[in-house]
Formats: structure tokens, C-alpha cells, sequence
């Protein structure tokens, strides 16, 4: 029996749609994501010839000269704009061993299916094949989560999407099979005059409330809501936000890999390393 969604996909692809006429406006976040897999693109001396754009949005991912680039989009509007299919990232409709190198931004927080959109990614790419994602994570959204504590009380509700920390992260590639998986973070940090610009920002890239159980936000609780982010404000009125982004790569299996150590087989001790008494060495 599978367990319920998290997320209800309907609401989801109906969200995107809505914020493709004014995405351009709001797609700061998706942007500096979009550079953080960049500079770890940049770092990887291999080519890559068949690339899968996961969650493309407008299709703003531009691959190495001559690479075929498919994607695929929970948004009606944001796949036929990029020139790709409508689909959920946790129900890929690509062969096995389609793909070199698949990138994701701003979309794998959204999933209902977590690990096996990660699993799917996996199986979709030639042994050492490239993972690159990027989405919110852990410790997102700090000045939104207070104000609704601060504005329900004793007896707030689930409103904000579940996150997913660093740590889980790397944990979940591992769990999907993927070799030498890294997961880290980075901040961004946003400034708002007002809680209707932080709500505006989130309609606009598609991430408003998607739980599948949702309550409605009434006018006294959004007017506290409102008082406690502008108590949050600094000398020029402005309330800061953050999000956490956490980047995963990872790589599918692959013989030519390196492997770690099998465990017994080091040929020095640790604990004789650190016995004290030995002069430090010095750098050259």
C-alpha cells in the first residue's frame, strides 16, 4: 500500500501554470541556483552530450555547445514554453540510460516521491552519469515560520512544506544509489518591506502552499501574521528572510570509479598518528 501524498499534484501543476505569466518577475531564486550548478558544471572536465532538464521552468538551463537538451515540467505552460513534455519528477516517462548529465532547480522540494524521483534520476542516467540539483532545504523560511507560530499560538497547523536538511539530502542519494554523493548549502538571503512582497515572491515561482491538506488563513490570523513580520523590520523598514539551498551531486555507478578503502586495509594507525611528541610538519 503506498503511503498518501504529501503534496496534492493536481493544485501543483496548477499552481505552476498560474505563475507562468509573471515567473520572469520572481525567478531570483531559481537564478541563483541555477549559478550554483554552474560553478559545479564549470568543475567537471568531461563532456556531456545528452542532458535531462528536470523541473525546467522556461528552459533557462543552457548546456555545452552541440548537447541535446529534453525537459520535462510539472507545468503545462513551462514545458510547451521550453519545449518539452509535462510530467512529474517522481514518474519519468524516459528510458534507462537515456542521459549524461541531469540537472534539477527549484523543483525537488515540491516532489511527493522524494527518493524515488532520485532513484528514477539514477536509473535515467549512463553509468557515470551526472546528477546536479539544486532546491530550498532545511532552515528555509525562518521569518515566515515564526510569524505563524507567533500568529496561530497554541494551536497552529501545517501551512509550510516539510524540508529537507544537508544532511538528509546526501543521506537520500546514497539511499538512490548514487557514487560519490556530496550534498551542501548555501544562503541567500531576501529583504521584504512588507509580508505581501515575501507571499508575492512565492506565487510567482509556483511555491505557495501545495500541502493536500490545507486549512484557510483567516483575516485575524493574517493580520497578526503581517504585525509580527513588521516588528521583524530593520532601521529601513525592511524584514529579512532566508533560504537555504542545498546542492546535490551525484554520479551513476560506474566501474572506472574510484573506490573507497575496503575497511582493515590502511597500512598506518590512527592512534599512533596522534600520539603526542612528533614535531608538526612544516609546509613547503
Amino acid at each position: 500500500m503506498s503511503a498518501p501524498d504529501i503534496f496534492d499534484r493536481t493544485l501543483r501543476r496548477g499552481r505552476r501554470d498560474r505563475s507562468f505569466g509573471a515567473y520572469r518577475e520572481h525567478d531570483f531564486v531559481r537564478s541563483f541556483m541555477l549559478e550554483g550548478l554552474y560553478d559545479r558544471l564549470s568543475m567537471v572536465a568531461r563532456p556531456f552530450s545528452d542532458i535531462l532538464d528536470l523541473g525546467c521552468f522556461m528552459g533557462e538551463f543552457l548546456g555545452p555547445p552541440g548537447a541535446r537538451i529534453a525537459r520535462l515540467d510539472a507545468g503545462a505552460r513551462f514545458a510547451a514554453a521550453a519545449g518539452g513534455v509535462q510530467g512529474d519528477e517522481d514518474h519519468l516517462p524516459f528510458a534507462d540510460h537515456s542521459f549524461d548529465l541531469v540537472v534539477s532547480a527549484g523543483v525537488l522540494d515540491s516532489v511527493n516521491d522524494l527518493p524515488g524521483a532520485l532513484v528514477l534520476a539514477r536509473r535515467v542516467l549512463r553509468p557515470d552519469g551526472l546528477l546536479l540539483a539544486a532546491f530550498a532545504g532545511g532552515g528555509s523560511l525562518p521569518t515566515l515560520r515564526a510569524c505563524l507560530r507567533e500568529a496561530e499560538g497554541e494551536r497552529p497547523v501545517a501551512r509550510l512544506h516539510p524540508q529537507v536538511d544537508v544532511r538528509a539530502a546526501g543521506d537520500l542519494l546514497m539511499r538512490a544509489g548514487f557514487a560519490l554523493p556530496v550534498a551542501d548549502t548555501e544562503t541567500l538571503t531576501v529583504r521584504y518591506r512588507s509580508l505581501s512582497g515575501l507571499f508575492s515572491d512565492l506565487r510567482g515561482m509556483g511555491a505557495a502552499n501545495m500541502l493536500a491538506t490545507r486549512w484557510p488563513l483567516s483575516r485575524a490570523t493574517l493580520a497578526r501574521m503581517d504585525d509580527a513580520f513588521a516588528a521583524r523590520a530593520d532601521a529601513d523598514g525592511r524584514t529579512t528572510e532566508r533560504l537555504e539551498i542545498v546542492y546535490l551531486t551525484g554520479w551513476g555507478p560506474d566501474p572506472s570509479q574510484p573506490k573507497p578503502a575496503r575497511r582493515g586495509s590502511a597500512t598506518a594507525s590512527l592512534a599512533e598518528a596522534l600520539k603526542p611528541g612528533d614535531e608538526p610538519a612544516t609546509p613547503r
